[in-house]
């Protein structure tokens, strides 16, 4: 079957699209219907069907006499230890803890939060939680004791199962001191904590409230799978930078089991037992979907790697993984390609390593500017495959699926929409616009399994951050447009289109320029408030290692290259250089808080910040061409 067969067989019949993909899932009782639209625009999908996530993720593998297939491996240059786990050892680990959550209370509907680092027992943690259908909601570990709190606050779990700590490439740091500050500052209090004790180091441990991780699963009769409904929430997970109030998106289970498993095939082409990298971690919805459920759901073994992309030890650390765990498809952020190409701007470290596994690399989380994925292709000699989706969405609203076929590659575009999503552009008005021109990217509902049902105990706010923008469709808070050919360019968030002199421009499309200057590895962009022209661009640049030419003259060129690829139009004359720039933990590039440097406006540090120190740096550079006073 080719793309567009695919695609127009979703329009022509979707309830019979996905009750055939619905097929490759083990019910307890099948649904009798693929969508529920009695609520709408509230959908559910599979609502009537039974199923269990953990049964699906790894006991049906067991089942089928698959036990001895590896399921994780652990990889940790931090800790410089690697290791595997088989289904059948996984069923049992999960079965146990899950038995102990069980001895403790914990029963289908309880909330349980997973404060953990990239360890296989994270992974254990939220199966576990499916197996007795308990909502686990997994916090980025060493997140911030007071946004940790928030959530506590939010979520209202009975329990929190959480590591003694995390390891970074120079420090250990310390999770419990956080956890406990949290707890402290919450309103609602857990009934118990959970901790695995790691040896680089142990937790004070709390009489009455805390449970060592081994000692509370001893003597305890192991859980078996219980029946969920399609609409049972598998998950909360909050949105990164999320301050306040934040937003918790629940998945559903059945949307949530059915669209992963039919994406790993169709769009990253992988089949049961080839090994699968999602290069990112637990705390973001990367690790929900393609380290821990979308692998093991559909047989693939998956890679739990502890380290960094440079640093542990060097810029070869993605290669190494790949050889020795001979990885078939990795996928990771374009951020973690520009720190490699930063540090190994010739990728001579590619040819230390035997990478021929590999068939393809995957990358999504933010733009993926066309001089990194040039410089991949490249060095990796497989395809580069730029998808575009959301925390939101929990899988491909767009990409190029490999598994059906290899559409011709556009730099700049993560190609087409997947089935389910009806991707349009639209104006300030609700309008569709002509091809090629840019506008607020909407997706008409429904939306497809696996997306968002609600957010938790916010309905009216779901409906109204993302639902009431434009009637009758979600609304993305991306910016792009569509070629005469249907591909998608996802150009910036909606507020990172500037309005200078009335002429309204894509921060992206200005990185893309940027980006293609030899000496430069990583850039923004962002719109800086000017009393003549509305907003005035500015450019942040980081320069590659080794590049020992003057800024001033760098900065010049790129001037030049935007006058010469963009036009005088976009007005940009300011760019200054800076060693990085500031992100969050998931490598999202933090323009906002740029803009309101920039404008010497207030701001608050975001707790999902990699390291605050970054924003002093924006403002000292800022300063030098007369911004952020």
């Amino acid at each position: 079957m080719r793309y567009k067969d695919m695609y127009r067989g979703w329009q022509q019949d979707p309830d019979g699209f996905w009750m055939e993909a619905a097929r490759d899932i083990h019910w307890t009782k099948v649904p009798t219907k693929a969508l529920f639209d009695d609520n709408a625009p509230i959908y559910d999908w599979f609502k009537d069907g039974e199923t269990n996530a953990c049964y699906n993720a790894v006991d049906r593998h067991v089942d089928a006499g698959r036990g001895d297939q590896t399921a994780i491996i652990y990889d940790s240059p931090v800790t410089d230890t690697t290791s595997q786990i088989t289904f059948g050892e996984l069923q049992t680990k999960v079965a146990n803890l899950a038995g102990a959550l069980t001895a403790k209370g914990i029963a289908k509907g309880d909330r349980v939060i997973v404060y953990m680092p990239m360890i296989p027992e994270a992974i254990v943690a939220m199966l576990a939680c499916a197996r007795i259908g308990a909502v686990h909601s997994v916090v980025f570990g060493g997140f911030a004791a007071n946004e940790l709190a928030v959530r506590i606050d939010d979520a209202r779990p009975k329990a929190i199962l959480a590591a003694s700590c995390g390891i970074e490439p120079n420090r250990v740091v310390s999770y419990k001191p956080l956890l406990d500050q949290a707890i402290e500052l919450a309103d609602h209090k857990p009934d118990f904590c959970a901790i695995y004790q790691r040896d680089q180091q142990r937790a004070d441990m709390i009489d009455g409230r805390d449970h060592d991780w081994d000692d509370f699963q001893t003597g305890v009769a192991p859980a078996d799978c219980v029946p969920v409904t399609g609409d049972h929430p598998a998950y909360i997970l909050y949105t990164s930078g999320t301050t306040g109030n934040p937003k918790g998106v629940v998945r559903a289970t059945g949307g949530h089991l059915v669209a992963l498993n039919w994406s790993m095939k169709h769009v990253y082409n992988v089949d049961a037992g080839d090994v699968f990298w999602a290069a990112s971690d637990v705390g973001w919805v990367v690790g929900h979907s393609y380290i821990c459920y979308g692998p093991l759901i559909h047989g693939n073994t998956t890679v739990v790697f502890e380290g960094k992309p440079v640093g542990t030890p060097d810029a070869g650390t993605f290669w190494r993984v790949i050889q020795d765990h001979k990885v078939k498809c990795l996928f990771t952020a374009p951020t973690a390609f520009r720190a490699i190409k930063r540090d190994d701007p010739t990728g001579a470290l590619v040819g230390d390593y035997d990478i021929s596994s590999l068939k393809s690399l995957f990358l999504a989380g933010e733009r993926a500017d066309p001089d990194t994925i040039a410089w991949a292709e490249d060095k990796l000699n497989v395809p580069v495959v730029d998808h575009w989706w959301q925390t939101e969405t929990g899988w491909a609203i767009v990409g190029n699926p490999l598994g059906v076929e290899q559409l011709p590659f556009k730099i700049g575009s993560p190609t087409v929409p997947m089935p389910g999503y009806d991707v349009q552009i639209l104006d300030d008005d609700g309008a569709p616009v002509a091809a090629g021109e840019l506008g607020a990217i909407a997706i008409k509902l429904p939306l497809p399994p696996g997306t968002l049902a609600t957010l938790w105990n916010a309905e009216d706010r779901f409906r109204d951050a993302y639902l009431t923008t434009f009637d009758g469709f979600y609304e993305t808070g991306d910016a792009g447009y569509m070629d005469e050919d249907g591909y998608l360019y996802v150009m910036a968030r909606t507020d990172d289109v500037i309005n200078v002199a009335g002429h309204r421009l894509s921060t992206g499309a200005m990185e893309e320029v940027l980006a293609g200057h030899p000496d430069v590895a990583e850039c923004a962009v962002i719109g800086a408030a000017d009393a003549l022209k509305g907003q005035e661009p500015i450019g942040f640049l980081c320069l590659n290692s080794g590049v020992t030419r003057g800024a001033d003259e760098i900065v010049k060129e790129c001037v030049g290259r935007i006058r010469s690829e963009i036009g005088p139009v976009a007005a940009f004359k300011r760019a200054v250089v800076l060693d990085r720039l500031p992100k969050t933990r998931s490598g999202k590039i933090l323009r906002g808080i740029m803009v309101k440097i920039a404008d010497g406006t207030e701001y608050k540090h975001p707790a999902t910040i990699d390291d605050p120190a970054i924003l002093d740096e924006v403002k000292t550079a800022l300063t030098t061409i007369g911004l952020a006073k």
